[in-house]
């Protein structure tokens, strides 16, 4: 057994592996997350997409050009990317989030499977009526399938299986977090218009159509608070139902230049729309009168009013107090995670530097010690370590969203310059007056763009208010 354990080997600095402090064996320490061991190539362009996407003339936009100099998503096939570890990161706490909001609205979290009988599809109608957006296949047995953009058919044939379901059971709120397939004509802009996408996505079935419309308040109510939490400029607009279809829905935006609808605002907030619903060009407030303002937006998430559309086709029914069958009135509830990601990104960076919102940045602090070689090195990360331990000691809650770049043959500009790409929330440097007494830390607190210069003590009640899922 000896022979098939080999101890994982640091790189030395001072004789000893860098990063290995005196918490290495002790139970209940952290480990050091180290910059070097991070699987995070830097600086991919987006012309470097295989010759598909970023070509000249081909559009490209701040959040997919960041992404990919970030290492956050490197490109696959047209549409399709590979989720680098800190893009996961970001994605597994925004789902955290969003599992928060769902299930305080009562949502229960479920699995639906990928592939969908083309059979369901052809019983509601929209194996024709999507038309070539749809991936479609066929098995070895000669049976069609596609690769589902989105359930309808699926949830509500699965509560139609339920033969006994009754009213004391509803309202009954099934979301799931899964990968999803569109075959878009032209992918473009990165994660906002992908083949290939992560989504939540929400279905309500209710006893009553008063009942399903007080959900879809709630449902949307908790929209605007997880967009409230992430700290994200939306607007509610009222929309088109499209191919889902239903007597009401709504969108949630991202005022951005990049964006693909034009929105109508009131300025006053009492009306908002997105053109595409509108029979010809409205240009005043229904309300007040007032001459509206257009947008661009990007839509990060859609609610519909469904009614007995599905369910009247699959026979989706529940038994009321007369143990009478009665169609569940239904509504279905879409975000796009991935999209959330990109389109934050979008919005809140710079051209150059990734700004997070803060809850879900991949890494919340980024430690870096002074160049090797300098007169600061030694002291300077020894007290960098030490902080690094506090931190973890006395904020248990960041174990694993704290990084030390050991990279220490880069100058600290250069360190910096890579943390910008990545977008810590706050980094922490030892320079020069990390030798005074006490010792002074220069810490970047990216998102309020200020720099501060604190004590250890100073660092540690910074870093208590930080939140994380």
């Amino acid at each position: 057994m000896k022979g098939l354990l080999r101890r994982w080997r640091l790189p030395a600095r001072n004789g000893r592996p860098y990063g290995c402090g005196p918490q290495y064996g002790v139970p209940g320490k952290a480990k050091r997350l180290l910059v070097s061991q991070l699987f995070q190539p830097f600086n991919l362009q987006a012309g470097d997409e295989a010759g598909w996407e970023g070509r000249a003339g081909e559009p490209t936009c701040r959040s997919q050009k960041l992404m990919l100099q970030g290492g956050l998503v490197y490109p696959s096939v047209p549409g399709c990317y590979y989720y680098l570890p800190p893009a996961v990161r970001a994605m597994e706490k925004l789902v955290k989030v969003v599992d928060g909001e769902m299930q305080a609205v009562g949502g229960q979290k479920l699995n639906m499977p990928s592939l969908s009988s083309a059979g369901l599809w052809r019983a509601s109608g929209r194996w024709d009526r999507m038309g070539p957006e749809l991936f479609r296949l066929v098995d070895r047995h000669d049976k069609a399938y596609c690769l589902a953009p989105t359930h309808e058919e699926v949830v509500t044939e699965l509560v139609a299986a339920q033969s006994n379901l009754s009213y004391k059971q509803l309202p009954l709120r099934l979301y799931q977090v899964t990968r999803k397939f569109r075959d878009e004509p032209k992918p473009r802009f990165g994660l906002l218009r992908s083949r290939e996408f992560y989504m939540k996505d929400m279905y309500t079935f209710d006893a009553s159509e008063e009942a399903a419309r007080q959900t879809y308040d709630l449902v949307c109510d908790a929209y605007c608070s997880l967009f409230d939490r992430l700290g994200l400029p939306f607007v509610k607009v009222q929309a088109a139902t499209g191919s889902i279809g239903g007597t009401m829905s709504h969108e949630f935006q991202l005022p951005a230049d990049v964006g693909e609808d034009r929105l109508l605002l009131c300025p006053d907030g009492h009306f908002a729309a997105n053109v595409e619903m509108l029979n010809g060009e409205r240009t005043s407030c229904p309300t007040c009168g007032e001459k509206l303002t257009q947008t661009k937006g990007i839509e990060v998430g859609h609610t519909f009013y469904l009614g007995t559309k599905y369910s009247s086709v699959f026979n989706a029914v529940f038994y009321s107090p007369k143990n009478k069958p009665q169609l569940a009135e239904m509504g279905c509830y879409g975000l796009g995670i991935t999209r959330i990601l990109a389109a934050s990104i979008e919005v809140l960076s710079t051209e150059d530097s990734i700004r997070w919102p803060s809850l879900i940045a991949p890494y919340q602090l980024c430690f870096i010690p002074p160049k090797r070689g300098s007169k600061e090195e030694e002291e300077g990360v020894t007290l960098l370590e030490q902080v690094y331990d506090d931190l973890t000691e006395a904020l248990p809650h960041l174990n694993g969203d704290l990084v030390m770049d050991d990279r220490t043959q880069l100058t600290i500009g250069k360190r910096l310059k890579d943390a910008n790409k990545l977008g810590y929330p706050y980094v922490v440097v030892a320079g020069k007056r990390v030798c005074e007494d006490p010792p002074v830390f220069e810490v970047w607190n990216q998102n309020a763009g200020e720099v501060l210069f604190l004590t250890k003590e100073g660092v540690i009640e910074l870093l208590s208010k930080v939140q994380v899922p």
